[in-house]
């Protein structure tokens, strides 16, 4: 279910998670989090959002270096449509295994976080649009090197756009559900093991 314009949690807009989504979080803070005593499945949740945060910075860090002249738009291509898809195929299966198996199990475990759940389910579908913006402007931009074509610096700049209208979503995104899930996690075990 698509978020509705005016929804002060939809994720183009939110600030932040309400407080009655943070309980968890307010049990198991943050600052807690040390990588030596989280569950393995928290840890390999916070190591799989930092790769996309990586992975993000990287693809802007390439961007930038090609706005700079320090390569051209063929050495750009080379590196930046191997990184992108790969950074799309991450999100995607991600996303498909929480939605599929993670989300439901964690509805189960801790049912007064449903609502926070839905929401993060719900996010899933804002950030697939985004996906396929991504993948539509990536094909473009493979399109017009392939091709030959004189606007493939045009294409590049559509790509930034849609990155960077992307970004703050997703950034969005994975710090809430990192409020939600990490806490839930460590304080109540993997609830598909």
């Amino acid at each position: 279910m698509p978020d509705k314009p005016d929804d002060p949690l939809a994720l183009a807009s939110r600030g932040g998670l309400p407080d009655e989504f943070l309980y968890l979080s307010q049990s198991f803070p943050r600052e807690r989090w040390t990588m030596g005593g989280l569950h393995p499945t928290a840890r390999r949740w916070l190591h799989m959002h930092g790769g996309f945060r990586a992975h993000q910075t990287e693809m802007g860090a390439m961007i930038g270096a090609w706005r700079t002249d320090q390569f051209d738009v063929r050495t750009l291509h080379q590196a930046l449509i191997p990184a992108l898809q790969q950074f799309l195929q991450h999100l995607d299966g991600h996303h498909r295994i929480e939605s599929g198996h993670y989300f439901p199990a964690l509805r189960r475990l801790e049912p007064r976080i449903a609502a926070g759940i839905d929401l993060l389910d719900r996010d899933h579908d804002a950030i697939h649009t985004h996906i396929e913006a991504m993948v539509e402007t990536g094909r473009a931009l493979h399109q017009a090197v392939v091709g030959g074509a004189a606007d493939a610096g045009d294409r590049v700049e559509r790509l930034a756009e849609v990155l960077a209208l992307a970004a703050p979503q997703l950034s969005r995104h994975l710090d809430d559900e990192e409020e939600i899930i990490i806490p839930l996690i460590a304080l109540r075990g993997d609830p598909l093991e």
